[in-house]
């Protein structure tokens, strides 16, 4: 796994989308510099979520992903709680219509992207995995007995999570303070922080 992945929550406009939470507005015709020097750079795996730009940043990656081959791209997309819909399996749902917007046939690593209901969601993603249609899994914005629980569950099926996303800086240490990176540490899960700048606050502009 890379180093460090290209983030999208900032790609598009819409629910949760860039105009909303960081004041700007890009789309496509912005972003392909910025994903051309990322991949030219070595930068291989894109980070995005259905919820981002209400399904925006997913398109707009997809758009840009498929020029380059499948096997070179390391997609990581999510679940989102907060948009599930009442189904017999919401997570498929969600997933289906994240597959449809990114142009694949699979997911590298998908997230349950916060812990609403936590651990419900989780079985879900037994038959995704089973099929191959999503490679690994991993929990975003969970605290530690979350993500144990997450874990135990995939075990008893012969999975285990591979990964863990939250919030981390050196404003925001929580994941440290808490036992998360140990954990992580000790059970060969990567671990994803995201603002480790603080949206340019720790970047000196």
């Amino acid at each position: 796994m890379p180093f460090i992945a290209f983030g999208t929550w900032s790609w598009g406009a819409g629910t949760i989308g860039g105009d909303q939470i960081f004041g700007n507005h890009l789309h496509a015709e912005n972003l392909k510099p910025v994903f051309d020097a990322a991949i030219k750079a070595g930068f291989n795996i894109g980070d995005t979520a259905a919820v981002y730009g209400d399904g925006a940043s997913e398109t707009i990656l997809g758009k840009f992903v498929r020029a380059h081959s499948r096997a070179e791209m390391i997609i990581s997309t999510k679940f989102s709680p907060m948009i599930a819909e009442d189904c017999d399996n919401p997570v498929e749902k969600m997933l289906n219509a994240s597959l449809e917007r990114i142009g694949t046939d699979d997911i590298d690593v998908y997230w349950i992207h916060n812990a609403t209901h936590a651990p419900k969601w989780v079985a879900f993603l037994i038959p995704l995995l089973k099929s191959g249609r999503i490679k690994s899994v991993g929990v975003s914005n969970h605290h530690l007995q979350q993500i144990k629980e997450a874990n135990e569950i995939l075990t008893k099926y012969g999975f285990s999570l591979s990964a863990v996303q939250n919030h981390y800086s050196l404003l925001y240490p929580l994941s440290e303070e808490t036992g998360i990176l140990e954990y992580c540490k000790e059970k060969n899960m990567t671990f994803f922080a995201y603002m480790v700048l603080e949206q340019g606050a720790l970047s000196g502009k």
